[in-house]
């Protein structure tokens, strides 16, 4: 089934809030603001985005702290030195290598966690207009072909500036 996508553009802040409005009456919950200014999430009315960026650290510790200690505690067993009686596995060196590799795990999930929840790299990047860096605002609708013209029809209720449509395969 295809579904179509449909782009509604606004000058200002507040004809994007009725319009918003509009495609909540319509039964529209789940539709995309797009701008090139920073506003507080849900300035729209929109459903606030859930992302799980804070599992990414997380399991890059965990994976950092295990890569550290088998490093450490492998390369004291598989070349032991006994040195006066001491014990092989010395706490104090594992212990730096170990944190170094707990945060070095962080940080890099981190960074591929950004990644990841920002959907790049985004091959098709979809309906658009350069507008919307220029300071418009758009509001972006995906359903089915049969939902779509209630979406249109609460655009240009919401004197939107120009609407734009296009259909894609399967989302």
């Amino acid at each position: 089934m295809a579904d179509t996508s449909i782009l509604g553009l606004f000058s200002n802040v507040d004809t994007a809030v009725v319009g918003a409005d509009k495609l909540k009456e319509a039964g529209f919950e789940d539709f995309e603001v797009l701008t090139g200014s920073p506003y507080p999430e849900g300035a729209f009315g929109e459903k606030p985005v859930k992302h799980k960026l804070f599992v990414f650290p997380l399991i890059g510790a965990v994976c950092g702290f295990t890569v550290g200690m088998l490093l450490t505690a492998g390369t004291q067993m598989a070349y032991p030195m006994v040195t006066g009686g001491k014990p092989i596995l010395s706490l104090p060196p594992m212990a730096i290598i170990t944190y170094e590799g707990t945060m070095l795990g962080a940080v890099l999930f981190t960074i591929i966690g950004v990644i990841f929840e920002s959907r790049l790299p985004r091959p098709r990047l979809g309906l658009y207009d350069r507008r919307i860096t220029e300071g418009f605002i758009g509001l972006m609708v995906t359903s089915s072909e049969q939902r779509i013209g209630r979406a249109e029809q609460a655009l240009k209720d919401a004197k939107a500036t120009e609407i734009k449509s296009s259909a894609r395969a399967g989302a």
